[in-house]
């Protein structure tokens, strides 16, 4: 799969850096997006900072379905990589220091954690079935009484 390998939380934080620095210092990320009008009567408008946090939440959907598979020790590495960057990004950079980013600092940290979990649940069960198999399964040797 082309996806395996690469973190893909580090789209967001590239996407973010672009419009920090290539757009005016004005608060870019509450820019009306779109509004909606709710059936209460009220609207709601999305901003630019939601939609960045909407689609960061999709990609860490992906990251997470990801560590469900073959997901190696390399991808946990770059995870990690990816938050310790946002991290130091957020405490270093002024055009970081916002809500949104600290957010998306967040999404980065969950990635790590989450990843790392259910690597750990993943590897535990498949030792489970394995000494499963080997218990339902015993070899000849086993049988007669004899060390393998």
């Amino acid at each position: 799969m082309f996806f395996v390998g690469f973190p893909l939380l580090i789209i967001p934080l590239a996407v973010y850096n672009m419009i920090a620095f290539l757009t005016p210092p004005a608060d870019g990320w509450a820019t009306k997006l779109y509004t909606v009008h709710l059936l209460s009567g009220l609207d709601w408008s999305v901003t630019l900072g939601d939609a960045m946090i909407a689609g960061t939440l999709f990609l860490l959907f992906i990251e997470v379905v990801k560590a469900t598979g073959a997901k190696s020790v390399v991808d946990h590495i770059l995870s990690f990589l990816v938050f310790g960057g946002a991290v130091a990004e957020f405490l270093l950079v002024q055009q970081a220091a916002n809500s949104t980013f600290a957010i998306l600092t967040a999404i980065c940290f969950i990635d790590v954690i989450a990843g790392m979990f259910i690597r750990l649940r993943v590897s535990r069960r498949e030792r489970q079935i394995a000494a499963d198999y080997a218990r339902a399964h015993p070899t000849e040797a086993d049988e007669h009484g004899t060390a393998a």
